[in-house]
């Protein structure tokens, strides 16, 4: 008779994301993951498959949660201009932590990537997502004269995603969000 799991998978994807995000997934290693979850390694391979199961539902986790959090925030604010600051300053901050974890998708380009297909999927589409929200929320801010109509709205969401992952690759080096902040200043200039 097989056992029944006995550990919350989605608690242990959500510790998973953690330890992925804080050493990347080269430096962390089946067993550093059981010990991490409190599970045997056989409980997770059973559960995930192998590492790499693991590592994509840990990079969905980051989807689902924070992620889509941040999108979430860009409906909440009135102003286009202020929506858009906070959601980068916000990036940062989270950015910063723990002398400059960065952010998990983009850590996961510049370790996986260009061999691992499946990571280039997932983070394309967190991207995608990303680029979508903003523009509509620049389409309606042009609607409303908030930000003046010259240039695209799809092409100024776009800057925004390559600024982000720019400004979070830049927080690994300068963990520092008083020194990064400012630049967000210049990108929302931008935006006219």
């Amino acid at each position: 008779m097989a056992r029944t799991r006995e550990f919350d998978t989605e608690a242990a994807v959500s510790r998973a994301m953690e330890l992925f995000w804080a050493r990347g997934y080269e430096a962390t290693s089946v067993r550093d993951l059981a010990q991490h979850l409190g599970i045997g390694q056989g409980s997770l391979y059973a559960a995930f498959g192998d590492k790499d199961g693991l590592y994509r539902a840990a990079l969905e986790h980051y989807r689902t949660t924070l992620a889509a959090a941040a999108l979430r925030s860009l409906e909440e604010e009135a102003d286009a201009r202020a929506a858009i600051r906070t959601l980068l300053t916000e990036r940062i901050r989270i950015a910063v932590r723990s002398g400059g974890q960065g952010c998990l998708a983009v850590n996961a380009v510049c370790e996986r990537l260009p061999q691992d297909a499946a990571t280039r999927r997932t983070v394309r589409d967190m991207q995608d997502a990303s680029r979508e929200a903003l523009t509509e929320v620049l389409r309606t801010a042009m609607e409303r004269g908030e930000i003046a109509a010259r240039r695209d709205p799809h092409t100024l969401a776009a800057f925004l995603v390559t600024f982000l992952n720019g400004l979070l690759v830049s927080s690994k080096i300068t963990p520092d969000a008083s020194a990064l902040e400012p630049l967000v200043e210049v990108a929302v200039t931008a935006l006219g």
